[in-house]
């Protein structure tokens, strides 16, 4: 009886996280209210309080979700056995995948800053963890191609990312994509002395 309610529990759960995922990203957080999130769900809001005690613990939530999701992603490509320098190009293409997917509405994680501006707010800490994480990884990456400093051009890499998830709502996806994949392999030749693409570019 108790499994089953803790399963019961971690599907009601799993619902409202689904379902707060879907329109947050979709729709913004500031106007998609409890009340809509309840209904779409299909649970009563004493479920909803039950697992997250005010709206704000459910956006962190929903960024936490899609934070994990990133990071297996990178994890994949982390795990490949590939040379530094083609796991940049791996995760830049899981990007440019990601913008040119159908429901692509930009960055989650710029998305939720700009509504949460208050550098204090849980939401907005959220953002940054993110972000720090993401930096911090290409940084790592990037030290293992070429010999100078990494810490410029993940910076690069990141604003590259971010003008890319921009734009990918704006402009035609594809184009986009390939401008920011011939950005980041103009970054990777830069740091490596290749005009060559692939494999065969040497790493530090």
């Amino acid at each position: 009886m108790a499994h089953n309610a803790r399963g019961q529990v971690s599907e009601a759960r799993s619902r409202l996280l689904g379902t707060a995922t879907r329109l947050f990203y979709t729709e913004g957080i500031h106007s998609v209210g409890i009340d809509r999130i309840v209904a779409e769900a299909k649970v009563t809001r004493a479920t909803l309080y039950r697992h997250f005690p005010g709206k704000e613990d459910l956006v962190v939530a929903y960024l936490q979700a899609v934070d994990q999701a990133e990071r297996d992603q990178v994890g994949e490509a982390l795990g490949s056995g590939r040379p530094a320098v083609d796991t940049v190009r791996a995760i830049a293409e899981s990007i440019a995948d990601g913008i040119r997917s159908a429901g692509f509405r930009g960055c989650a994680f710029l998305n939720a800053v700009a509504e949460y501006p208050d550098p204090e707010h849980p939401v907005h800490k959220a953002v940054l963890a993110h972000r720090e994480w993401f930096l911090r990884t290409i940084t790592d990456l990037l030290a293992q191609v070429g010999e100078t400093p990494p810490e410029l051009a993940a910076r690069h890499f990141v604003m590259l990312r971010d003008g890319a998830m921009a734009e990918g709502c704006l402009a035609d996806p594809v184009e986009v994509c390939d401008t920011f994949l011939q950005g980041v392999d103009g970054l990777l030749q830069h740091r490596t002395g290749s005009t060559s693409r692939g494999s065969g570019a040497k790493t530090a």
